[in-house]
């Protein structure tokens, strides 16, 4: 079956085969061969049970466990989520269909970390709209917890990524996301960590 390489970062290689993606961890020749492997099918391991679970409470491509020879301790094999790169598209919609769109990701992230799932990069490059739908991408850095820190540390990254990719209209973006996300129980909590992040992050560069 024709693989073909659409994408490739430090960790891995994303290949597309018949409306499918497969997830592939890179081989790091600086480790010893047998703990590279170890890290990697545990790696693969975690990120496979934080897809299955994400998809189960948002729009996230779900894992096909076990579907092939293609699925393997280092791979991970996934419907291939076909619309449109919000990285690449938010700023083209107006702004009012924008504002909905972050309506949508406040939502999203808010019932992951319901369910204590943190995404460690929410950027718009992890985001695709398909018709009406948003779906968030890539668990590869994810974990569970329970910490309002690391929900606050999560949002923070997507503020951040907001600021440098969508700087026109990055505050009022982001205020839609929080008004979203303030349906989550815990939410207060959250955005009073957020503040104490931030002054951490103000202090680090002075």
């Amino acid at each position: 079956m024709k693989q073909k390489l659409i994408a490739q970062g430090a960790e891995a290689k994303i290949f597309l085969s018949n409306n499918f993606i497969i997830k592939d961890r890179i081989k790091k020749s600086y480790r010893i061969s047998e703990l590279d492997e170890k890290i990697r099918k545990r790696r693969t391991k975690s990120e496979t049970k934080l897809l299955q679970k994400a998809s189960e409470i948002i729009n996230s491509p779900a894992p096909l466990i076990n579907s092939s020879q293609e699925h393997t301790n280092t791979k991970i094999k996934m419907p291939f989520v076909e619309g449109k790169k919000l990285s690449e598209h938010l700023d083209k919609f107006s702004l009012a269909k924008q504002k909905q769109i972050c309506r949508q990701i406040g939502k999203s992230i808010a019932k992951l970390h319901e369910q204590d799932i943190i995404h460690s990069d929410l950027t718009t490059s992890n985001m695709i709209l398909q018709k009406d739908k948003i779906f968030i991408l890539d668990f590869g850095l994810g974990f569970i917890s329970k910490k309002i820190e690391d929900k606050a540390v999560d949002l923070h990254l997507l503020k951040q990524a907001l600021e440098a990719k969508h700087f026109k209209h990055w505050e009022v973006l982001f205020k839609e996301i929080k008004k979203a996300y303030g349906k989550y129980s815990e939410a207060e909590k959250v955005f009073n960590q957020l503040i104490k992040v931030e002054k951490r992050g103000r202090y680090k560069h002075q």
